[in-house]
């Protein structure tokens, strides 16, 4: 029962999501503080604010309503997943897109007219049935195969 378990967890998927997971938190600790300790004082001296709305409550039949701290959090939320965009996801994508082989063009596929299956244009037999493809309308002109 126990080994059954033991190579469960000692799986590599299962092993990678967990320092997947680890890495994340420890990620997501250093972004919030980037963006606690640069970026919303930033708005609170765009906004001629401290900064800090967590405070910010009105008032309705003696009940408060503390609206600052979602306002703190919306913020944040924001402002994290736009340095997240723009300093995680963007150059990691560019720098994969630089790394990529160069795709080739597609093969232009034409339909064989006796089984209707799809094959490469400059084919003088179908792959699939045999049949000669040279010579027929609508197919192009193959230069003859010399031996």
């Amino acid at each position: 029962m126990f080994k059954g378990f033991r190579s469960f967890l000692l799986r590599g998927n299962v092993v990678d999501l967990a320092v997947g997971i680890v890495i994340g938190a420890a990620f997501t600790a250093v972004v919030t503080g980037f963006v606690a300790a640069f970026l919303t004082p930033l708005i609170g001296v765009a906004s001629g604010s401290v900064g800090d709305f967590s405070k910010e409550a009105f008032s309705v039949a003696g009940t408060t309503f503390p609206y600052g701290a979602f306002l703190n959090a919306l913020i944040s939320f924001v402002i994290v997943a736009a340095v997240i965009y723009f300093a995680v996801v963007l150059p990691v994508g560019k720098l994969q897109a630089r790394f990529e082989p160069a795709k080739a063009a597609p093969v232009a596929k034409i339909d064989c007219p006796e089984c209707l299956s799809s094959v490469p244009a400059a084919s003088t037999r179908c792959s699939f049935c045999t049949s000669e493809l040279a010579g027929r309308p609508g197919f192009p002109a193959q230069a003859l195969q010399t031996r």
